[in-house]
């Protein structure tokens, strides 16, 4: 069965970027260029879901409570 989760990236100041999902509390990774953070959050969402079906945990759905929206102030 094919899942879909949120993925939120934020770029750091350094470089790289940093990717964790909200739906799976603690699941985070990094890399390099944008495709490479990809690449290893998927990796560290499978580990994960490999987790939870291992303990007999249910496998949480997309999460409906994350919402990312802009927010314009004028400064």
């Amino acid at each position: 069965m094919n899942r879909k989760f949120q993925v939120v990236l934020e770029q750091d100041p350094d470089g790289g970027y940093s990717v964790h999902v909200p739906a799976l509390p603690g699941c985070a990774s990094q890399g390099d260029t944008l495709e490479e953070a990809l690449r290893n959050i998927q990796e560290a969402i499978e580990l994960y879901v490999w987790s939870l079906k291992d303990d007999g945990l249910p496998i949480p759905e997309l999460d409906q409570r994350v919402i990312v929206q802009e927010v314009e102030i004028v400064a």
